[in-house]
């Protein structure tokens, strides 16, 4: 898999900025020297603090910068076969006769249901390449159920849409594509409102916060994540659907309050997430939880671990990481961002040896997730330009290319 170089990322988002290099190394406080380095590919990687300060210059948030590992090879020519069936699915041919019904006597709504949870469940995993082999037709089963039946038949239907569409935006916000995502989310959006289901709307609506917030849109989706939380929390406060849905939400505002410098704001804000998610276990379970908002009291410690490493106090992420009880239900890749950010905060305490095993265990668990993270390889380049070495250390660095 071809992973965009950091210094063309930076150049890309410099420009996107309307910033000169000189522009940058002002509003960051990095060397006009380091940002042309960088740009010029002589230089492959940055120190942390070095990162953290060009995300800043560049008014993005430091994974807009570093990039999500890839999920599909990425030559910057057309788009791939797989993702060419995903746009289709999600936008199908203007002018296009509709297609005859076929099929409608093997479909059924459980059925359909879980083959939605089961592409939740390959999203959550980062198996975004089979995802995309499944997902076309998910959505055309969706599109199918929803338009035959009853009324009520009808209304199951759309909700099963608006899902399978849901998880179209996801996915496209993984590939880098937000506009692609925010069209498939518009579409949910539409589908939610003629669905039985009355929390996909706002489930829709905390996915359309995290697209504005990878669009650097920080005020519109904290408003929306705020809107959409307050609606929840006046009408569904007493189910576990509406506990879940209502703590993402929250969980989503306090995210762009934090990437807006805002991190006491945010801070509290997880606080009483995090209460809120201890009302889950007095509460019935969701029919299908892969089908409701990802929302535990690990997964709100895991974001407030990652906000503080991100705000630069790695002391208080790893008092908050020690104390972590990872749910059965916690996704993969939640897990390994928790040891990536704790790999991080290790780093910038200059705990070298507790960063290496952080390091060796998210090897164990996702390695080519690893693999193609530049995070991953700037963390472990900070450690191998360090003077302390701890045993393991070498290996990682082979591993990631730092070193022969």
């Amino acid at each position: 898999m071809a992973t965009e170089h950091l210094g063309d990322r930076t150049a890309r988002l410099r420009r996107l900025a309307d910033l000169t290099q000189e522009g940058l190394a002002e509003r960051s406080g990095v060397s006009v020297d380091v940002i042309r380095k960088l740009e010029q590919r002589r230089k492959h990687s940055s120190r942390l603090p070095t990162l953290h300060s060009l995300a800043k210059g560049l008014g993005v948030e430091l994974t807009a910068l570093l990039g999500d590992p890839p999920a599909v090879p990425s030559s910057g020519e057309a788009d791939p076969p797989q993702l060419v069936a995903v746009r289709r699915a999600i936008m199908p041919p203007l002018f296009a006769p509709p297609a005859e019904p076929t099929g409608v006597e093997r479909l059924s709504l459980p059925l359909l249901r879980a083959e939605l949870a089961e592409g939740w469940t390959l999203y959550h995993a980062a198996e975004f390449g089979r995802l995309m082999d499944v997902l076309p037709g998910i959505i055309a089963d969706a599109r199918l159920l929803s338009a035959v039946g009853s009324t009520d038949q009808r209304a199951a239907g759309q909700a099963a849409l608006g899902k399978a569409l849901q998880l179209g935006g996801h996915l496209a916000i993984r590939l880098g594509k937000t506009d692609l995502a925010l069209a498939a989310l518009e579409r949910a959006y539409a589908a939610a409102g003629n669905s039985s289901d009355p929390l996909l709307a706002p489930m829709v609506s905390n996915s359309v916060a995290w697209a504005y917030q990878r669009q650097a849109r920080l005020d519109d989706a904290r408003n929306l994540a705020v809107h959409a939380a307050d609606g929840v929390e006046r009408e569904h406060a007493g189910t576990s659907e509406g506990v879940r849905v209502w703590g993402g939400l929250l969980m989503s505002a306090a995210t762009s309050y934090a990437r807006s410098d805002d991190y006491d704001t945010a801070n509290l804000m997880m606080r009483t997430a995090e209460r809120a998610a201890d009302r889950l276990a007095k509460l019935p379970p969701p029919v299908d939880g892969r089908l409701v908002s990802v929302f535990s009291r690990s997964s709100v410690r895991i974001e407030r671990v990652r906000l503080a490493v991100q705000h630069e106090r790695p002391g208080e992420a790893l008092t908050l990481a020690k104390g972590i009880r990872l749910s059965a239900d916690t996704p993969p890749s939640w897990r390994t961002w928790l040891l990536l950010d704790v790999a991080r905060a290790y780093t910038d305490v200059g705990d070298a040896e507790g960063a290496v095993k952080a390091l060796e265990a998210l090897r164990r668990v996702a390695p080519a997730w690893m693999r193609h993270h530049t995070l991953a390889v700037a963390i472990v380049s900070d450690l191998w330009a360090g003077s302390a070495r701890p045993v393991g250390l070498r290996k990682l660095a082979q591993f990631l290319g730092v070193t022969e």
